[in-house]
């Protein structure tokens, strides 16, 4: 069952969101400061605590990190005393439902009100988040610093590198996912192997150490390692965070190729970007029966956060990347014609 609809309710910047997602992939489009990396952690929090049976409210607490750790900094700041609530639904079973609320005075998270937790974690959520910031080149000794240490780090970055350890799942590997596994090695000349926590990548020059693989590679080279390990498999979740970071656009095609063809399996994937040519991309190549959603988090004139949900590129209302690259087209028409078009 994958994640099917989310309200916030005076959470963060939210005052109130209700996004019925897609089953496929679900890809989130704003300006800075509109929440789209809050979503994508509030969801994968959730999905996290299904396998691992952590508290709700602490998890959030480890991914977001409010200041002391006092889970109520994650209410919406309104200068007086108020409730922030989250919930989450899983599939078409209303009852398989997660339910956080605290208010913002809340300091403990375990004071905050979780309920529904047994019921949202069956079946346990397989999920992984892939920050924007790249990790597997600064893995060696992180996974151990962080687990003795109170370090102030989001537990995502922990998580990705926990992911991206897993040894392989046991059975043959399906011809899907042998084939965007050939794509990728292709993309990234080569096979990624692991020695004493440190992350190479191993062609026929040898092994190369990732510091000194481009970070758009490091980037595809973990996608490759979390399909050849079975991370995401059928019925997964998976969470990227500007994908597009570092990455030259023209390695974006096999990308969406490869997230497309991922949701195809039954991989429910959430996309934040900030990229034209991701979007169009994502355009392009989806064919009829992919299950695509676009969402638009813009600020209303109340500078209050809303959600326009559509299901084809022309459709997203409003689309800030669009209309950016539209006003360099225009400008540049203008340049060309030398002022006479105004």
């Amino acid at each position: 069952m994958t994640i099917a609809r989310v309200k916030l309710e005076r959470f963060t910047a939210f005052e109130s969101l209700d996004i019925e997602l897609s089953p496929g992939i679900n890809v989130f489009v704003g300006a800075n400061g509109t929440g789209k990396t809050h979503f994508l952690k509030v969801c994968y929090a959730a999905c996290d605590v299904s396998k691992t049976g952590l508290s709700f409210a602490e998890k959030l607490v480890r991914v977001f990190l409010p200041s002391g750790g006092a889970v109520g900094r994650l209410v919406k700041r309104k200068g007086a005393s108020s409730i922030g609530v989250i919930e989450l639904f899983r599939g078409t079973d209303t009852t398989a439902r997660l339910r956080a609320s605290f208010s913002n005075h809340t300091k403990s998270a375990r004071s905050a009100n979780i309920t529904g937790a047994n019921r949202w974690a069956n079946p346990p959520i397989e999920s992984v988040y892939i920050p924007v910031k790249e990790m597997l080149s600064n893995a060696p000794g992180f996974q151990s610093l962080y687990a003795a240490r109170e370090v102030h780090f989001e537990e995502i970055y922990a998580d990705i590198l926990h992911r991206a350890y897993l040894p392989l799942v046991r059975g043959p590997i399906d011809s899907t996912r042998r084939r965007l596994l050939a794509i990728l090695q292709q993309t990234i000349d080569g096979k990624v192997t692991v020695k004493n926590e440190e992350f190479f990548l191993r062609n026929r020059q040898g092994n190369l150490e990732f510091p000194l693989l481009a970070e758009g590679m490091r980037k595809l080279a973990l996608l490759w390692l979390l399909i050849q390990n079975g991370t995401l498999l059928g019925g997964s979740v998976l969470f990227w965070d500007e994908p597009e970071a570092n990455l030259n656009p023209k390695l974006f095609r096999t990308l969406i190729e490869v997230l497309l063809e991922l949701q195809r399996l039954g991989v429910q994937i959430f996309v934040a970007t900030h990229d034209y040519v991701i979007l169009k991309e994502i355009d392009l190549l989806k064919r009829a029966d992919d299950r695509v959603a676009f969402h638009s988090l813009y600020r209303e004139e109340t500078d209050e956060i809303m959600c326009h949900t559509s299901h084809g590129y022309l459709d997203i209302h409003p689309n800030a990347i669009a209309e950016a690259f539209t006003s360099i087209y225009d400008r540049e028409v203008e340049r060309s014609l030398g002022g006479l078009v105004r």
